[in-house]
């Protein structure tokens, strides 16, 4: 809503995921942006003050779909030909962001390689 302004003072709007309820705005004058702010719905208010390109950077780079995952998990497909089984990891390819996986109820151990959005952990054994 506040990019589809088209304000000239106002260069980008950032939403990150885990910062829930926050959006970050670079803009040139905060008034005009307060302006703004009273105009859309549910909005409560500004945090005032600036960050720097490096406090807000890791929230520009996206982060690998096997982040969070390690060999021994408890996995279930939830796509491919294989979706809603149940595996256990094998082995992680960080650098093509791939999971070899090795199916429970299957009568012979078939490791299948799958990409890192199509499992979902359910048990860890770190946890």
């Amino acid at each position: 809503m506040i990019m589809n302004r088209e304000e000239p003072s106002i260069h980008a709007a950032l939403a990150p995921d885990s910062l829930t309820s926050y959006v970050m705005v670079e803009a040139d004058d905060a008034s005009v942006f307060e302006r703004i702010l009273d105009e859309i719905p549910h909005s409560r208010g500004v945090v005032p003050g600036e960050s720097g390109l490096g406090e807000v950077e890791h929230f520009l780079s996206p982060k690998p779909d096997v982040e969070g995952i390690a060999e021994g998990d408890i996995v279930e497909l939830i796509a491919g030909p294989f979706k809603g089984e149940k595996a256990q990891v094998q082995r992680i390819d960080e650098g093509k962001d791939q999971v070899t996986v090795e199916l429970y109820e299957a009568t012979v151990p078939i490791p299948v390689t799958v990409r890192g959005d199509q499992i979902r952990v359910l048990d860890s054994e770190e946890r």
